[in-house]
């Protein structure tokens, strides 16, 4: 990972240890096509001295190449890797970058703007805590700007930064800048982002972007890199329960069961009581392993490995949860928002692949609830969904699956549809709630869930006073 600093060379150690210390900010740009996206992560970069200079060279000799920029060097180059790219001067594919400064990590996604890979920017958009969204000074906002916001929102990223760009084409004039923060306002109105900041940007020239323009004296506020260090980070948690969602089952031998996965929300610590959903088998906690040996507890984004005392039936795609904290819902039908990736239209009844959290099962659109009009933000009535439309839809599966609203825990609330034939995505989804219909299998089984809570409580209180009894002895008890 790319970072400037005087230790490297004069105290490895040191740096280390303030590098693994810092906290991490994923982002993406997004916006219509030709807003500059590429050229600010090129800026960003350039500007903080994070170019290495073979590299630099490279872009300088591609740049008189291709000419996008009339003579100047051309930043772009540095994200926009493909010959296709490079040819055409717009993003196809999403690309990453990872750099840091002495306050903090990062990963950029750059997105493309077209509309046409509007799916590209849905997949970026997904592990990001922030949008930096593009506006061209020029032309104001575009369909793209909307669309983008639009599925940032849904996306439940809470912090947005609109950067003004191409100010330097306008001659840094005021009223341009404060009519677009205006238009983005009312239309912002609509959406659930908390957190929004506007800065006048020049990303060819370097205005505000990591150094503070002489050009725009008129703005106060911080540059674009004073916004990303100082941010507060949201990884998009909302839930206090944990949730563990079972990717793999490890059997290396005879001796040793281990259910592997990344912790979705949450804590636990050996001991804890857990339970298996669907299917409400209950056990504790054993051990909680990992690379680096055993540990005393797990949180959220770590990939973990636990054991459990009992030898219950966990498979791939069940979600472990603590059985003293509220359940999530487990169903076979919800509510959903879709943002459809496929040039083939969703067909409402057509079967395809849910894949929800590790889990795989077939289902399919029972119907869509409403269309969204990225534009204007209003719902109409739909009996399909075209390429990079968006539709509240309800949803039916052959299994019941575990899920939370994905405003409340990203990794249990989301999901992609996949075409059985092709096998490729073809949507993306963010969970709402359970549908109606469905809601009194879900109360059935949280209350069954509860009910298996209590019985492991019950049973390890028998265990603690009457350690002679047997496993015989224990069962006789339940059956009466």
């Amino acid at each position: 990972m790319s970072h400037q600093s005087n230790l490297i060379a004069s105290d490895i150690l040191t740096y280390l240890k303030q590098h693994e210390n810092k906290d991490m900010l994923r982002f993406i740009t997004c916006g219509n096509v030709d807003d500059g996206k590429s050229t600010l992560i090129g800026r960003l970069l350039h500007d903080s001295k994070l170019i290495f200079e073979d590299q630099l060279a490279a872009i300088q000799r591609d740049s008189q190449k291709y000419n996008t920029t009339d003579g100047d060097i051309d930043l772009a180059l540095l994200v926009d890797g493909l010959q296709a790219e490079r040819e055409q001067g717009i993003t196809i594919d999403v690309a990453y970058r990872y750099f840091s400064t002495d306050k903090r990590k990062f990963i950029i996604a750059d997105c493309p703007g077209h509309e046409q890979y509007t799916r590209n920017m849905a997949t970026g958009a997904s592990t990001s805590n922030l949008a930096i969204i593009l506006i061209d000074a020029r032309r104001g906002l575009q369909t793209q700007t909307r669309r983008h916001s639009f599925i940032v929102s849904l996306l439940g990223i809470k912090h947005v930064i609109v950067a003004v760009n191409k100010m330097d084409l306008v001659d840094f004039d005021q009223s341009v800048f404060e009519k677009i923060k205006s238009d983005y306002l009312d239309f912002a109105e609509q959406l659930t982002i908390s957190d929004i900041h506007f800065v006048p940007i020049s990303a060819l020239r370097g205005d505000n972007v990591v150094n503070a323009s002489t050009h725009a004296s008129w703005y106060k506020g911080p540059t674009l890199m004073t916004l990303l260090e100082t941010v507060t980070v949201d990884q998009g948690i909302h839930l206090d329960g944990f949730r563990l969602p079972v990717q793999y089952v490890n059997r290396p031998h005879l001796d040793f069961r281990g259910f592997c996965g990344t912790v979705a929300a949450g804590v636990v610590k050996p001991g804890d009581a857990v339970i298996a959903l669907p299917s409400g088998k209950q056990s504790r906690v054993k051990a909680i392993v990992t690379y680096e040996g055993e540990q005393a507890s797990a949180q959220a984004g770590q990939a973990i490995t636990l054991t459990l005392e009992d030898e219950i039936d966990i498979s791939r795609g069940d979600v472990l949860v603590k059985a003293d904290e509220p359940s999530p819902n487990v169903s076979t039908a919800f509510d959903a928002h879709i943002v459809w990736m496929n040039e083939q239209p969703l067909q409402v009844g057509k079967e395809y692949v849910f894949k929800l959290a590790g889990k795989q099962v077939f289902g399919r659109v029972e119907r869509i609830l409403q269309r969204v009009d990225v534009n204007s933000l209003a719902t109409s009535a739909a009996t399909q969904l075209a390429l990079n439309e968006i539709g509240l839809c309800r949803i039916s599966v052959n299994a019941p699956v575990v899920f939370d609203a994905y405003k409340a825990c990203r990794g249990t609330g989301s999901f992609i549809l996949i075409d059985r034939l092709s096998n490729a995505t073809a949507g993306a989804g963010m969970i709402v709630a359970t549908a109606q219909a469905d809601s009194v299998n879900t109360e059935e089984a949280s209350d069954l869930a509860r009910l298996r809570a209590f019985e492991l409580e019950l049973n390890q209180l028998v265990r603690k006073h009457f350690p002679h009894w047997g496993a015989k002895d224990i069962s006789k008890l339940f059956s009466r």
